[in-house]
Parts: C-alpha cells; sequence; structure tokens
C-alpha cells in the first residue's frame, strides 16, 4: 500500500531569529552603558523621575534614546505583523517582505509625523513644550516597545494564540500612552491652558488622526 505524500512547507524564521537576538543585544549593550539611567528608565510606569531628569531636548539624539528607538520600530513592527496573522490579514508571519514593508511604513510614519508637529509647533508658537513633548512620547513608545518584545517572541514561536492575548497587549499599551498624556499635561497645564485652542487643535490633528488612518490601512489595506 502506497501512502499519499504531502510537501511539507518549512517556514524560514531565520530572519526573525536574528532579530530578536539582535534587539536583546542593543537592549542589553544600552544597559551596560548606561546603568543608572536605564534603571529609572524601566521605573517609568511607576514614577515620573525618568521623565523630570532627562527633560532636556537633547536627550532626544541621544545614543540611550536612537538605541531603544531602534528596538522600538522592531518590537512594534514584529506585534503589527502577528496581529496582523492572529486575526487573518496576512497568511504568514514569517513573510519577510511584509515585515521590511510595515518598519518601512513606521519609519516614514514616525519621522514624517515627527517633522509635521516641528511645523504646526512653530506655527503655533508652541515650540519648547512640543520638543519636551515629543522626547516624552519618544520615552514611553520606547518603554512599550520594551514590554511587548519578549512577548513577540512569544506569539511568533507559538501557534494557535488566542485572539484576546494581542489585545490585551494593545489595551496596556494604550493605557501607558494615555498616562504619558496625562503626565504631559498635569506638567505644563499652564501652557497648555494659555494655548487650548492650538493644543486641542494639535491633539485632533496630529495624534489621533494619524492612528487613525494607521489602523485604517492595517486593517482595510491588508485586507
Amino acid at each position: 500500500m502506497i501512502e499519499q505524500l504531502h510537501p511539507r512547507i518549512l517556514e524560514n524564521k531565520d530572519w526573525a531569529t536574528l532579530l530578536f537576538v539582535a534587539a536583546f543585544a542593543v537592549i542589553a549593550m544600552t544597559k551596560s552603558a548606561y546603568e543608572n539611567r536605564f534603571s529609572e528608565f524601566t521605573k517609568l510606569i511607576f514614577s515620573d523621575k525618568y521623565v523630570k531628569i532627562y527633560r532636556d531636548t537633547s536627550h532626544l539624539k541621544s545614543s540611550f534614546t536612537i538605541s531603544l528607538f531602534l528596538v522600538q520600530i522592531v518590537s512594534y513592527a514584529f506585534f503589527i505583523q502577528l496581529t496582523m496573522y492572529i486575526f487573518g490579514y496576512t497568511e504568514s508571519k514569517t513573510d519577510w517582505v511584509l515585515f521590511i514593508q510595515i518598519v518601512t511604513f513606521l519609519l516614514y510614519f514616525i519621522l514624517a509625523k515627527f517633522l509635521i508637529e516641528k511645523i504646526v509647533a512653530t506655527s503655533f508658537n508652541i515650540d519648547e513644550f512640543i520638543d519636551v513633548f515629543n522626547l516624552q512620547k519618544a520615552t514611553y513608545r520606547s518603554y512599550i516597545g520594551l514590554i511587548i518584545l519578549p512577548f513577540n517572541a512569544i506569539l511568533f514561536y507559538h501557534e494557535n494564540i488566542s485572539q484576546v492575548f494581542p489585545l490585551i497587549i494593545i489595551g496596556i499599551s494604550v493605557s501607558i500612552s494615555l498616562f504619558s498624556y496625562f503626565i504631559s499635561i498635569k506638567t505644563y497645564q499652564n501652557i497648555i491652558i494659555s494655548k487650548l485652542f492650538y493644543f486641542i487643535l494639535y491633539l485632533c490633528a496630529l495624534e489621533i488622526a494619524p492612528y487613525y488612518f494607521l489602523y485604517y490601512w492595517i486593517t482595510k489595506g491588508s485586507a
């Protein structure tokens, strides 16, 4: 009796493994180079001491911020691709071409948004506040990226993950983001009140609308 043979398609996960190892290596090197700063950074959700100490906008271009920004991009790109896979928007979670597309989109999205914010801030005469606000947002985004990175590994190397799992991660990420906005508003409430109209316009145009279009692109453009 001859058994019917079916071709077994093996997914190449080597590229993802290398990226995970590289991301954790960058985190380890950053921790070693900035031990005290990294220690305060990990306590970000429990204390605003870090944002008070490192509030100077020059820190936005420091090697610490840039290193964690790179980890953030990798972490976010993995999470977006894995979430798309879990919810059926893509057929494979090991598609490295899709990963590169997501990374490219995230880079353009973040950098374009940053430049537009600088232009708007100059027009509204709120440059100083927006610079500090951008630094604080970058800090909390990097913090979220570090949190979800190990969960990305779990999602990537395990099958049959419930859709509830990524939704919980999204919920936690949104909560941390809202917390960062609360800290910013509390810290700069006098400036915000004096320019309340511009601040509301800024939130609607540059903090709400872009993420809506990002969600639309992921859910509709990939359907």
